[in-house]
């Protein structure tokens, strides 16, 4: 039976979509190139500025927080303390908020020889030391609230446990039903494991600030802001890191319900974020030990591979649509293409 002869399609998947990536890496190296180094600060010398302002910008870059700051009470209680008046204090509660009023030094204080007064209302202000502060206090911003939330709370071991957990059940049902997943039967796009690698990334980045630059992530902390643009290099890195992971995230978004059915889409979506925060918190816990930076470049290493791969691809059945790397007859459908 002579074979039925079609026109092939140049495939536009793979080169496109390679080509996709090496252009969003580019420009992400660019606009980390163009962004700040360092936190610049003001010059204090200028007469222009009065000794409040100065005063304010000092304990800005040597406390993190300055005169004026919104914090809110994040522990179950906190006290505070009326001097000059000794054995005399008020007492706030888990949510209410305080204003930063003024700070003072007291050197003969062995524990902490800085206290901050903080004003809940025109009635109630006390002082509290600066390390009793920032253990019960939060900015109230909520980019800080956040960082909070996944750093000092429980919430990260629940997501840990629900990543095992949907981890194990599509691992089962991959092995008896051979179901999509990224790196393993995975779909024809490369934004799926990019997204992995951003997460690791981001994560590599992140515990490299909290181990190398401690200082610098605290000033963050007190002082956020999603613009990669006027912060110092790393951070800029981390944040553009994570910009450029939404990005992908629609673009994964896109091609998952695009090549899937809606069921085996969920099931898919469901293994990529599961992979996404055993990447996370992979990384966040290897980092520290050195030997997250040299799976990190093996990660980086299997990335290149199949991009590398996908691009030998340049053809697409004209017929069924299936992935060839030259002309001729398709395995799949038995089609001639040329």
């Amino acid at each position: 039976m002579e074979r039925e002869r079609t026109s092939v399609r140049y495939r536009t998947g793979g080169e496109a979509r390679g080509r996709t990536v090496r252009v969003g890496l580019l420009l992400f190296a660019l606009l980390t190139l163009l962004s700040a180094c360092h936190y610049r600060i003001p010059d204090l010398s200028s007469e222009g500025i009065s000794q409040k302002t100065r005063d304010s910008l000092t304990y800005l870059y040597e406390r993190h927080y300055t005169l004026g700051a919104n914090m809110e009470v994040m522990a179950d209680s906190s006290v505070l303390d009326l001097l000059p008046i000794k054995d005399k204090h008020i007492t706030l509660h888990r949510g209410d908020r305080v204003v930063v009023a003024e700070f003072a030094i007291h050197p003969a204080d062995t524990v902490d020889s800085v206290w901050v007064k903080l004003a809940h209302t025109q009635e109630a202000q006390g002082w509290i030391r600066e390390g009793d502060l920032k253990r019960s206090y939060v900015p109230t911003d909520g980019i800080s609230q956040a960082i909070h939330l996944f750093s000092h709370t429980h919430v990260s071991y629940f997501i840990i446990v629900f990543a095992l957990f949907i981890g194990v059940l599509l691992f089962h049902a991959f092995s008896r039903e051979r179901l999509r997943l990224v790196y393993f039967n995975d779909i024809d796009s490369v934004y799926p494991l990019f997204l992995c690698l951003l997460t690791a990334f981001s994560a590599t980045v992140y515990e490299s600030m909290q181990v190398f630059a401690p200082d610098m992530w605290e000033h963050y902390y007190y002082n956020p802001t999603l613009s990669p643009f006027k912060v110092p290099f790393v951070l800029s890195v981390f944040l553009l890191s994570i910009w450029l992971f939404l990005a992908v995230f629609l673009a994964v978004l896109d091609d998952i319900f695009r090549q899937l059915s809606p069921g085996a889409a969920i099931c898919y979506l469901l293994g990529l974020v599961s992979c996404c925060i055993v990447c996370y918190f992979f990384f966040i816990l290897t980092v520290p030990l050195y030997v997250g930076y040299l799976f990190l470049a093996v990660f980086v290493w299997l990335f290149a591979r199949k991009v590398r791969r996908s691009a030998a691809y340049k053809y697409r059945c004209g017929r069924c649509g299936e992935k060839l790397k030259t002309t001729g007859v398709c395995p799949r459908c038995g089609a001639v293409n040329r």
